[in-house]
């Protein structure tokens, strides 16, 4: 078993369902709004690698909201097809996903007996990331947003953040997240051991990282640290 001072543990994903539908569905209404040719999922594939490459160059004075990335990046997407959008109205609907996404089936239960203290560490506007928590419910030890360290993951800037925050030291820390790119890529470049959870139904992973411990669920990290609280 690990000896941890507490989990970094991402959201979207991890913790919540991921927004995978959202974007196909708001793909769908730009597609029907604009009569692009293509498919709901190509286009969501060709947004979401212009907007991971806009991530990665968009920390410390380069920082943007997730909001406005999303925002910038669909523009520019559509722009290359030769289509022109006001995107501020797309974006909202992934927005009001964001405020209230569905729990993955384990998160209650992990949340709820896990045995260490959790830290959320997620790529998402803090106003949004709160709305879901209050939403659902949950009660966490700590929440590192990249808007509050003007740091996206896989940029090591927000996990130093978090450790800030939570006074826990790198060495006894283990991330925890979906994505091989950002979660496992990222926590690794800050030092941090890594967990995949492997659901298996992301949109498109970038990454190939090699995490140290791999999920197919939260109730599997239970192995690593101990028997959940009673």
């Amino acid at each position: 078993m690990l000896e941890l001072d507490g989990v970094f543990l991402d959201m979207y994903g991890t913790l919540t369902a991921g927004d995978r539908a959202a974007v196909e569905a708001t793909c769908q209404q730009i597609i029907h709004d604009t009569g692009v040719q293509l498919g709901a999922r190509e286009l969501a594939i060709a947004w979401g690698e212009r907007f991971f490459a806009a991530v990665e160059h968009a920390n410390g004075t380069r920082f943007r909201t997730l909001f406005r990335l999303e925002a910038d990046t669909l523009r520019e997407t559509l722009g290359k097809l030769g289509i022109a959008v006001e995107p501020d109205q797309y974006v909202a609907r992934l927005t009001a996903y964001w405020r209230t996404p569905p729990l993955q089936p384990d998160a209650q239960a992990f949340l709820a007996r896990f045995r260490l203290p959790v830290c959320i560490v997620s790529n998402a506007d803090r106003a949004d990331i709160e709305a879901a928590l209050a939403h659902h419910g949950l009660h966490v030890a700590g929440l590192v947003t990249s808007e509050d360290a003007r740091s996206y993951k896989p940029d090591p800037g927000i996990f130093e953040a978090a450790l800030k925050l939570t006074g826990w030291r790198g060495t006894h820390v283990l991330h925890v997240g979906d994505s091989l790119h950002s979660d496992v890529g990222g926590a690794r470049r800050a030092g941090l051991r890594t967990a995949w959870i492997n659901r298996a139904h992301r949109i498109h992973d970038i990454g190939n990282h090699e995490p140290d411990f791999e999920f197919e669920d939260l109730l599997g990290l239970h192995a690593l640290v101990g028997p959940p609280a009673a």
